[in-house]
Parts: C-alpha cells; structure tokens; sequence
C-alpha cells in the first residue's frame, strides 16, 4: 500500500468512510490509521469480488516493512545518542593534553619554545630553518636524524642571535641533503589542546597557536 496524501486521495478515503484532518507536522500514514484504512476496507469491499489474497497479504507485507522501517529508526537514534555521548567523554578527556598535527606554520609568543617533529626519510643532517610573516629567517638550526621515522626538534624562541623572537605567525621548513639532492620533509608541531568541538564530521581539536584540527589530522597525542 502506497503512503496516501491529504490532497489526492481525499476521495478514496471518503468513501471508506474516514475524513482527513490536516495536520502540519506530517502529512503520510502512521501505524493506526494503516490499520483503521485496512479495517474499512475489508468492511466495505464488494462482497461479490471480496479483496484478492494476494493483495491483502501484499498490503501486510507494506505494513510489517513500514513497521520494521520505524523500529530501525528508533534503533539509529539511540545508537546515535550514545555515539554523541562517547565523542562528549572523549573530548573532555583530551582537553589540556599536547596533540602533534602536521602543519609548517604556528603562532607563537614572544619567547616561547617550539617542540616538533620531522619527519626523516633517512639517517643524517636536517637543516631547520624558521621564517617569520615576513618571509625573513630568523633561526638556522641542525637536527640529527638517526635513522628512517619521527626526529624531534625544539626551538627556543630565540633568533640567531640569541635573543627572543617577537610574538607572531612563524614557519617551519625542514631540509635533508643539499643542493640538487635536497628535498623537503614534513614536520608536525606539538601544541596544548585548549579546547575540542563536536562537529557533524567529527571531533575538532582547538590548539593552542594552532588553530582547529579534526581528529584525523593529528598525528599523536601524548
């Protein structure tokens, strides 16, 4: 059986002896009126050509998959509402804890240290440099790599010169080899989780000079 509107099938429905109320939340069949509109039409079918079995049992089937579509749907909500309730105990947890996320460029206050993460293709020198907004660079440094992997790094703060870098927006680049066979390596930066929002797509991580993340962007969390 189709789902019966309050417009076009006013008159089917007037002459098995049901009115149609309107109703501006919803407009299609629910369980009992199903059941009401199947009643009437058995008490008013032609006992000549009574309803074919065939069909009946056509519009039983229509109604058990009708019912079994809103058992399901109860079933989806509640499993959503635990999933939410998980995310909300997932997220207090990470809050105040320090997350690395692949990114080359924070903000960061004036004097404040950087802890980091290179991502090595093998063992030897990486040269790390740091921009500021200007493009200018304001510190060389060297990092070993030991071998393949996460090579951790820290910057101070401070410029060449040893004194403290002005508060603002910096880059991080990182470089093995030189000349002809140098070539750019990944880095992440550690920051504190100040926050965490929970978006439709997920859970989203406010760090701390970093800006928002979503979970899957982050790299560890320690």
């Amino acid at each position: 059986m189709t789902t019966v509107g309050t417009n076009n099938n006013a008159d089917s429905l007037a002459s098995l002896g049901l009115s149609v109320q309107q109703n501006a939340r919803s407009t299609s069949l629910g369980q009992a009126d199903f059941l009401r509109l199947m009643t009437e039409q058995l008490k008013n079918q032609d006992p000549l050509k009574p309803l074919d079995n065939a069909q009946f049992l056509g519009q039983l089937a229509q109604f058990s998959t009708v019912q079994g579509i809103d058992k399901m749907q109860n079933a989806m909500q509640a499993v959503a509402s635990v999933m939410e309730s998980d995310q909300t105990l997932r997220a207090a947890a990470l809050v105040g804890r320090d997350a690395l996320v692949e990114t080359d460029t924070l903000d960061v206050q004036a004097g404040a240290a950087v802890n980091g993460e290179i991502a090595a293709t093998g063992a030897g020198p990486i040269t790390l440099e740091i921009v500021d907004a200007a493009g200018t660079r304001v510190r060389t440094m060297t990092v070993q790599a030991n071998a393949a992997g996460g090579t951790p790094f820290q910057w101070d703060g401070k410029d060449d010169s040893g004194k403290a870098v002005a508060a603002g927006r910096y880059t991080v680049r990182a470089t093995s080899g030189t000349g002809d066979d140098a070539e750019a390596l990944a880095v992440g930066v550690a920051a504190r989780i100040d926050s965490v929002s929970i978006e439709p797509s997920g859970l989203v991580l406010n760090l701390e000079g970093l800006g928002s993340h979503p979970l899957s962007a982050i790299r560890r969390i320690g």
